[in-house]
């Protein structure tokens, strides 16, 4: 096995047309994506609205489905899952709306995560009191409570308090502010809805509050019980689960590969992997043993 290596001297050794093929990017391939994904939220949705037998029990794989856009918004922050920039940009705001996340706001608080990894005083992942450290904390934290709070607080101050944090630009802020407002009032008039039919109901906020806690459970793996350091290969978690999970996910189990070269699109992660695997120092096999991992650690 050869000499496990930082992730900047990991990149360093790769040759140009080896960098040039692994951050090649591709409409068709994220549009293919894109496409089955659609197709299984539009099953869900066409079951409920249509309350075929059993259709409650659909709520739980809607909510996953929807929760799980953040990975999409995720990765449209980084222009990634497309070749096209407007495309990016496109299905960014539109997972903005679904999961009440402001794509404008979150692509400067993510880079800034990037560029802070796990540093508790920087990372603004960890900046409002970091991971849960007891057992009540870990079970509020699944529960999805921390997020709403979180993301109702950063959209009304964004919408109409100041905007200060380091991390956002100052030429953006009228950007985020007009973002902010939009979301407020298209929220408004989704609550407005309920007054004459229940349907938003049951297609959207129940299957989000449904599916929330699996969301927190995949995102406390990425980078939870890794130390603070700058190695990418240390400080975030590669996590082995199966196809479902990875493709529910947009490939980012593989999440220390894709700190340590973000420029990567998720379609080409496996083949990243495949380099990269014999350096890698954090990594679970499946989240259920991170999880336990976990829990372990807090009872300590």
């Amino acid at each position: 096995m050869p000499a496990a290596l930082d992730h900047t001297a990991l990149i360093k050794s790769l040759p140009p047309e080896a960098k040039a093929a692994l951050t090649a990017r591709s409409d068709a391939a994220g549009l293919r994506h894109l496409a089955l994904y659609l197709a299984a939220l539009a099953a869900c949705t066409a079951g409920i609205a249509l309350q075929i037998p059993l259709w409650p029990l659909l709520m739980l794989p809607q909510g996953i489905l929807l929760v799980f856009l953040f990975t999409l918004s995720h990765e449209c922050t980084h222009q990634t899952p497309f070749r096209s920039k407007w495309l990016n940009e496109v299905l960014g705001h539109s997972c903005a709306l679904a999961i009440a996340l402001p794509f404008v706001w979150f692509r400067y608080f993510h880079l800034a995560h990037h560029k802070y990894t796990n540093d508790p005083k920087r990372d603004p992942e960890l900046e409002h009191g970091g991971r849960p450290a007891t057992l009540p904390q870990w079970l509020r934290y699944l529960s999805g409570w921390g997020y709403w709070r979180g993301m109702g607080g950063t959209l009304w101050r964004n919408a109409f308090g100041t905007i200060s944090a380091p991390y956002l630009p100052e030429r953006r802020h009228a950007d985020m502010r007009l973002e902010a407002r939009l979301l407020l009032a298209l929220y408004a008039a989704a609550l407005v809805s309920l007054i004459a039919s229940p349907l938003i109901l049951w297609l959207w906020i129940v299957p989000l509050l449904i599916g929330q806690p699996f969301l927190r459970a995949y995102l406390l793996a990425e980078h939870g019980l890794c130390p603070s350091v700058a190695n990418m290969l240390e400080n975030s978690r590669t996590t082995f689960t199966n196809r479902i999970v990875r493709f529910l996910a947009w490939n980012m189990p593989y999440h220390a590969e894709h700190h340590a070269f973000p420029n990567v699109p998720f379609h080409q992660l496996p083949a990243f992997h495949a380099i990269t695997q014999d350096h890698l120092i954090s990594t679970s096999n499946g989240y259920g043993e991170f999880t336990a991992d976990y829990v372990r650690e807090l009872a300590r």
